[in-house]
């Protein structure tokens, strides 16, 4: 989870804190990740499968200037930044918006979701600024690439011990919801389907839609005791749940270290139909941060191209990719990486719980 502290963090942090007070089972991971300091410096290379371009990430050289960038400082305000400078050139909300993940359309609209009480509520302003508009419940917005779907995240809220829901099985609980941004038509894909309900909640932690608009890359958080991370590919023709049966197919680590207990701790489409993600190691208990990867692989996993070698100890989340591929950008431990090209990433600026590319 995101290390940076924050009166509005990322819900995911919440959520699974929350859980960790639920009796018996129903106890969630330590999260992997670690302080929100600045990192003393990068991991040693690990043996990859292909021969990596990028250096590790850190490079203090600034990167020409990429798209511009919308992205949710660690108090919760939504800003544009100069994606030259890093610098706050336009806030669009001062306080109250949630983290991982903001979304931004071909007409300059932001999505965002944020916290009210114990419910979660996403909204829109446009890029120039203006008045909010509410949406729909949920978080974790993601625009499909023709503007006409939002898919996100439906789970439980919390705001202290007054939010904790009175449900004993969670499961039922969190759900991946698609909507027809012009009708309101919703369509909702439940974690499992009843008879496969362990109890033991899978919470979202991103969402991506393919370039071809009929596969969200879904990103899901630790079940138990640091296991359970996965990224489905789900089909949303086909599918009836997101994270099991028939629509589902599972990107899995590969190459070194240790892909048995590696995971792909977050994942989002390129344009090519390949996937930029976030592999971490090690899985399990005891809880062990030895090796954190940015790679570009393809639906099977496979590396294709390595994009930097993370800090072990920091947490790696808020993926994006431009719209034409050539830009990259994620946060690691609150700070911002932008690469060009898939080269070795520079850091733009500090302090924030999710970032986009306008």
């Amino acid at each position: 989870m995101p290390a940076a502290t924050s009166a509005h963090p990322a819900r995911g942090p919440a959520l699974l804190g929350w859980l960790l007070a639920v009796p018996a089972a129903l106890a969630l991971l330590a999260a992997c990740g670690g302080s929100s300091g600045g990192p003393a410096g990068p991991t040693a290379p690990a043996t990859v499968t292909a021969s990596p371009s990028a250096a590790a990430a850190g490079s203090s050289s600034a990167p020409a200037a990429s798209p511009p960038i919308v992205a949710v400082t660690s108090a919760g305000a939504l800003e544009v930044l100069n994606p030259a400078t890093g610098t706050a050139e336009t806030q669009l909300v001062s306080a109250g918006v949630l983290g991982d993940e903001v979304s931004v359309s071909a007409s300059d609209t932001v999505y965002f979701a944020v916290q009210h009480g114990c419910s979660d509520e996403i909204e829109s302003v446009p890029l120039a600024g203006g008045t909010p508009v509410p949406i729909t419940a949920g978080l974790l917005p993601a625009l499909s690439p023709d503007g006409t779907k939002l898919a996100y995240a439906s789970e439980p809220n919390l705001n202290g011990n007054n939010c904790i829901p009175t449900n004993p099985d969670l499961t039922p609980l969190f759900k991946l919801e698609v909507r027809t941004l012009a009708t309101g038509a919703q369509v909702t894909y439940p974690m499992v389907p009843h008879g496969q309900d362990t109890g033991l909640p899978a919470p979202i932690s991103h969402l991506s839609w393919s370039p071809d608009g009929t596969h969200l890359a879904v990103s899901v958080s630790s079940v138990e005791d640091n296991e359970g991370w996965n990224l489905a590919l789900v089909n949303t023709a086909v599918a009836k749940y997101y994270l099991s049966g028939a629509g589902i197919a599972y990107v899995l680590p590969t190459g070194q270290p240790t892909p048995q207990q590696s995971y792909l701790r977050e994942g989002v489409y390129l344009p090519d139909g390949n996937l930029f993600v976030s592999r971490a190691c090690c899985g399990g208990e005891p809880e062990r941060s030895t090796s954190r990867l940015m790679w570009e692989v393809n639906p099977a996993g496979v590396l294709v191209h390595q994009v930097a070698i993370g800090f072990a100890t920091l947490d790696h989340d808020s993926l994006d990719a431009s719209t034409d591929g050539n830009w990259l950008l994620y946060l690691g431990g609150g700070d911002l990486y932008v690469s060009r090209g898939g080269a070795a990433p520079s850091k733009l600026t500090s302090g924030l719980i999710a970032a986009a590319f306008v």
